[in-house]
């Protein structure tokens, strides 16, 4: 094989004068040329990003998919060029398991029928969660990652390259202090400034692509808004899917078990949507007041005078933190234990809670009703 041996020899020379100078900065011997503060923040900012852009890459993989076997399976296909194979969702396997045993234990009878209706709904679920999952990764993913394995890596380069430059720079400008004869001085000089001319046609370079960061922002902005967008997407059709789960389940659980506390089958509070807040509070059920405890024509009734019916109490967990919005109702705490009941005429949203000497309304909605 041909050798430049002279390349060679030259390459050789260049990279021992940089070990060298890059060894004696490092120990206080010899002078270093700095970059301006400006060229400075570019470059802390370029850093930044590449950091920021790296963590958030990582966490959003691992939010779109919890398993980190998955996720290594998906990135060796990715680095093999090969398309990743389809994946079942954790929704779509549980609805496959749900509508097996139904057919197991019994389609017709009410816990199969309702093994159906919610098979049905975690498998649109599933479906939703592989379209969400997949839209983010060509509008949120793609993009970040094209960043950090394309101009990342671009930026990168030329930065090592300015730095050998500048130790070009620096190691001429030893030489030239240590040059007595005027012959040496000359050649020196010249030295010197072909490796300022090269230095600064790299600095130049560089400092462009770090100026390019800006673009990267604004580009990174843009599909940060389109995955806010998917995600949005995403939790209304769960919401719409689950609405429409409850409905079915609250009408059918009434027949199934008569006489026993059945939860409405509306949320206590309205999905997110794009009304402002004012509109949002302006069109929000209100809970009944204490004068819709009382039959009509009567005066309301006052809580503390109300007596639990003799029969028909029941104990209930506490699902969320619920703070009260008058005196008439009661503050509850996620996972607290209470005493609850029905009166005639009574919202069937609401009931009464006890908890101690403490007596007041609470929302079904935030309750696990209990034996």
């Amino acid at each position: 094989m041909d050798f430049n041996m002279k390349k060679l020899a030259s390459d050789a020379g260049i990279f021992f004068t940089r070990a060298v100078q890059f060894t004696e900065e490092k120990f206080g011997q010899a002078e270093k040329t700095e970059l301006d503060a400006h060229f400075e923040s570019l470059l802390a900012r370029a850093d930044s990003t590449k950091n920021w852009t790296e963590k958030i890459l990582r966490q959003t993989e691992v939010l779109l998919q919890p398993n980190p076997s998955a996720r290594v399976e998906e990135f060796l296909y990715e680095k093999l060029d090969r398309k990743v194979p389809s994946r079942v969702t954790n929704g779509e396997l549980l609805a496959q398991y749900m509508a097996e045993a139904a057919s197991e234990l019994g389609p017709t009878t009410p816990y199969g029928k309702t093994l159906i209706k919610v098979a049905e709904a975690e498998k649109r679920l599933g479906a939703a969660e592989r379209d969400f999952i997949h839209t983010a990764s060509i509008n949120f993913l793609t993009p970040l990652r094209n960043f950090l394995e394309g101009d990342w890596k671009t930026i990168s380069k030329e930065r090592r390259l300015l730095q050998n430059r500048r130790l070009d720079l620096d190691a001429s400008k030893a030489r030239l202090k240590k040059a007595k004869a005027a012959e040496a001085k000359a050649t020196a000089e010249q030295e010197l400034r072909v490796a300022q001319t090269e230095f600064d046609r790299q600095a130049e370079v560089t400092r462009l692509l770090l100026e390019g960061i800006s673009s990267t922002h604004v580009n990174h902005l843009r599909c940060l808004h389109e995955f806010v967008e998917s995600q949005t997407t995403y939790y209304a059709q769960c919401y719409r899917h689950m609405l429409d789960l409850q409905k079915q389940l609250g009408s059918s659980q009434g027949a199934i078990f008569p006489g026993t506390f059945v939860g409405t089958a509306e949320p206590a509070s309205p999905p997110l949507s794009s009304t402002s807040p004012t509109t949002t509070a302006a069109t929000m059920p209100m809970g009944p007041s204490v004068a819709d405890l009382a039959p009509p024509g009567e005066a309301a009734l006052r809580l503390e005078e109300v007596a639990p019916p003799a029969s028909g109490t029941r104990k209930a967990r506490v699902l969320y933190d619920y703070e009260a919005a008058d005196s008439s109702e009661l503050a509850l705490l996620a996972d607290e234990l209470i005493t609850v009941y029905s009166l005639p005429g009574m919202d069937p949203d609401w009931l009464i809670g006890e908890r101690g000497n403490k007596k007041g309304k609470v929302p079904v909605t935030y309750l696990e009703l209990l034996s």
